[in-house]
């Protein structure tokens, strides 16, 4: 797949080198084992390997960022919630009382919060990365969510945190989010760079009854219909996105030119891996899907990205619980690698030629 121009700033990805690419098998083929016996973790370990650039791949200070911004869009009723809740739920992160937090602490992750864009003023705390474009999103139903710029800067940023967490030696990271309404901008963003329609991509995010589910539906369909020319990737961005996506989509790239194994979530963080995917295709090679969520369309997204995810959980919380939830995978994939014996080193005889 060939690459779009990527606006000035951005990271640059290159396609993984593949020249460790037949020792990295050998050693994996002659542990004690049979060949393939211990499957998804057999292709983890070598993906590692290749991202590393080494036959002995480790995780190192593996990190959780989770990224919370609002969106205009919810003035137009398309989820349950307030949206003060978004404030609320970053008070609680903060406060080591969230799913994530919980999660990150049985995965060994580092866990920051990064305010993008919340509509609530904050307090000054210890532990928010305070770096917000603007207090929520437009309401996209009737003008563009984000300008250009708006969209390139958050991307910027959330490129910026990444590299921040590679110099203190993360080489494994994932993404997490938080925003009221944010599943309208994913579905958006999803219709209009995979081409699905959008009754395809629209779930019921935070609990929709029927009748919130149908008017979802159509306020989302009218506004792809109002921004019919937003087609470029940082148009559709910037239209329908939201300042959490867009850090994360910056995320992306930098995560992947820094060489580091990247945990994608779930339907909010592969709508922006979207966006990411269409400036440098070669992102997914970094990429290891976490989970397959509950939410409508992300198995859709999935395929889209030709991705096997590791976990099916019925999980649709986002944060990047299910991100979280792969690192004890990893870990497993690298031991075997640089634990495991092989036949030779046990003295155990390997199958006959």
């Amino acid at each position: 797949m060939t690459s779009l121009p990527r606006p000035a700033g951005l990271s640059e990805v290159a396609a993984l080198d593949q020249s460790l690419r037949a020792e990295l098998q050998h050693i994996i083929d002659t542990k004690t084992k049979p060949p393939g016996s211990l499957g998804r973790l057999e292709t983890l370990a070598r993906q590692m390997g290749l991202i590393q650039r080494t036959t002995r791949p480790t995780v190192q200070r593996p990190a959780m960022i989770v990224f919370a911004g609002d969106h205009g869009i919810a003035a137009e009723g398309v989820s349950p919630y307030p949206q003060a809740v978004t404030a609320q739920m970053v008070a609680n992160f903060l406060a080591g009382g969230a799913a994530i937090n919980a999660l990150s602490r049985v995965a060994g992750l580092e866990l920051e919060v990064v305010n993008a864009g919340i509509a609530t003023p904050l307090a000054s705390t210890d532990g928010l990365v305070d770096m917000p474009v603007a207090r929520g999103t437009r309401n996209f139903a009737h003008e563009p969510a984000m300008t250009s710029g708006e969209a390139l800067a958050a991307m910027q940023a959330g490129a910026a945190r990444v590299r921040h967490h590679a110099a203190l030696g993360t080489n494994v990271i994932g993404f997490g989010e938080m925003g009221i309404a944010n599943t309208s901008s994913a579905a958006c963003l999803m219709s209009r760079l995979c081409g699905v329609p959008i009754d395809e991509c629209v779930g019921r995010g935070t609990g929709l009854d029927d009748a919130g589910l149908a008017k979802k539906r159509n306020v989302l369909a009218a506004a792809l219909a109002q921004h019919a020319a937003a087609i470029r990737p940082l148009d559709v961005l910037a239209t329908f996105g939201g300042f959490e996506i867009a850090m994360m989509a910056g995320a992306y790239l930098a995560a992947a030119e820094a060489r580091m194994t990247i945990l994608v979530d779930g339907f909010i963080a592969s709508s922006a891996l979207l966006v990411a995917d269409v400036l440098a295709p070669n992102v997914r090679e970094y990429c290891v899907f976490a989970h397959a969520s509950n939410e409508a369309g992300h198995r859709r997204m999935l395929d889209h990205f030709g991705a096997l995810p590791l976990l099916s959980l019925d999980m649709r919380l986002g944060e990047g619980t299910g991100a979280a939830l792969a690192v004890p995978l990893l870990r497993a994939a690298v031991a075997f690698v640089n634990e495991m014996a092989s036949f030779d080193s046990a003295g155990v005889a390997n199958r006959e030629a």
